[in-house]
C-alpha cells in the first residue's frame, strides 16, 4: 500500500510539473532546491563534502555558495527530466552543443559501435535524447527502483526517447556484451561503485572505486571507449568527448584497471571545470569511516 501511495504521488507530481508553464516550473524547482539546501539534510551535507574535495581552496562561504548552486543544478536536472517529453525533436537538437562529436558519430556511422563512460554531471538524459534524435539509439542500465511502478515509469519515459534500458542484475552484462558486439551505442554512468566489485582508483587525490563495466566491455570487444562530460549552459547542455586509447599492454585485469583510472582522470578534469553540475549527493570516496558493502551502487 505504501509503495502504491508513493508511486501515485510521484506520478501526480510528474503530471503537474509537465502541465505548468515552463518559467513557473523552473522557478518552483529553484525554490525546492533552496529549501533543501537550507534544511541541510544528509544528501546536501554529502554534496558539500564532495565539492570540498573537488574545490579544496574555497573558503567556507564560497563552498556554501557553490553547494547551493549545485543543488539548484540538481533540481534543474529533475525539472528537465519531468518536462523533456514535452520538448520537440527540434528543441532537443537545438539545445545541445558538442566538442569532439566526431569521436562518437563517425564511429557509429562506420559501424564500429561506441562505449561511452560518463559521470553524474549535467543532464545525461538530455545528452542521450540528443543522439536518439539524431537517429542513434543508445543502450544503458539502471538500478531497479522501488516501488516497481515507479521503475517501470522511468523505463517507459526513457524508452520513449529511444533508450534501451537494462535493469542491473546478473544478466545485464551479458546483454550489454551482446549489444556491443552488435556495434551499438552504449552509455554508462560510471563514477561510483562502492562494492567490492568496483575498481580502485585515485580521484581528486583520494581513494575511490568506480565500475569496471565500460572498460571491461571495451577490453572484451575492442570497441572504442570514450568519456563524456555533460555540463549545463543557459539554454541547454554542452557535451565534451575524449578518447580513451585501448592500445595498452598487460593482462585483461591490468588493462581494465588502467582504463578505469584513465576514465577517472577525465571525469576529474570535467568535474573540476564544472563542479556546480556534478550531482553527487552520495558517498564516493572509500577513506575515513567507509564500510565495505557487497552490491554495486552505480545509479
Amino acid at each position: 500500500m505504501k509503495d502504491q501511495i508513493v508511486a501515485r504521488a510521484y506520478f501526480f507530481g510528474w503530471a503537474i510539473v509537465r502541465a505548468l508553464p515552463e518559467k513557473a516550473a523552473y522557478q518552483l524547482f529553484s525554490l525546492i532546491a533552496d529549501i533543501a539546501f537550507y534544511r541541510n539534510g544528509k544528501g546536501i551535507k554529502r554534496l558539500s563534502s564532495n565539492l570540498g574535495r573537488v574545490q579544496p581552496n574555497l573558503s567556507p562561504p564560497e563552498l556554501k555558495t557553490l553547494t547551493r548552486q549545485a543543488v539548484r543544478s540538481y533540481l534543474r536536472y529533475w525539472c528537465d527530466t519531468f518536462r523533456i517529453q514535452n520538448w520537440s525533436k527540434e528543441r532537443i537538437l537545438a539545445t545541445v552543443t558538442v566538442t569532439n562529436e566526431h569521436l562518437l558519430v563517425d564511429r557509429i556511422k562506420n559501424g564500429q559501435g561506441v562505449i561511452v563512460a560518463l559521470p553524474h554531471s549535467g543532464n545525461w538524459d538530455h545528452a542521450g535524447a540528443y543522439f536518439c534524435a539524431m537517429g542513434i539509439p543508445l543502450v544503458t542500465v539502471a538500478e531497479r527502483l522501488k516501488p516497481e511502478a515507479l521503475f517501470q515509469k522511468f523505463l517507459e519515459h526513457r524508452s520513449r526517447m529511444g533508450f534501451e534500458v537494462l535493469a542491473i542484475d546478473n544478466r545485464s552484462f551479458v546483454t550489454l556484451l551482446k549489444r556491443a558486439q552488435e556495434k551499438r551505442l552504449i552509455a554508462l554512468v560510471a563514477d561510483r561503485d562502492l562494492s567490492r566489485s568496483g575498481v580502485d582508483v585515485t580521484f581528486f587525490g583520494y581513494p575511490a572505486r568506480m565500475p569496471a563495466g565500460p572498460a571491461l566491455l571495451a577490453v572484451k570487444t575492442g570497441i572504442p571507449l570514450i568519456v563524456a562530460h555533460v555540463s549545463y549552459r543557459a539554454n541547454g547542455i554542452h557535451i565534451d568527448f575524449h578518447d580513451v586509447p585501448l592500445d595498452i599492454e598487460g593482462s585483461d585485469d591490468e588493462k581494465i584497471s588502467y582504463l578505469v583510472q584513465r576514465c577517472a582522470e577525465l571525469f576529474e578534469s570535467g568535474i573540476r571545470d564544472h563542479a556546480v553540475d556534478w550531482h553527487m549527493l552520495q558517498r564516493i570516496w572509500i577513506d575515513g569511516d567507509f564500510v565495505e558493502r557487497e552490491k554495486a551502487t552505480q545509479g
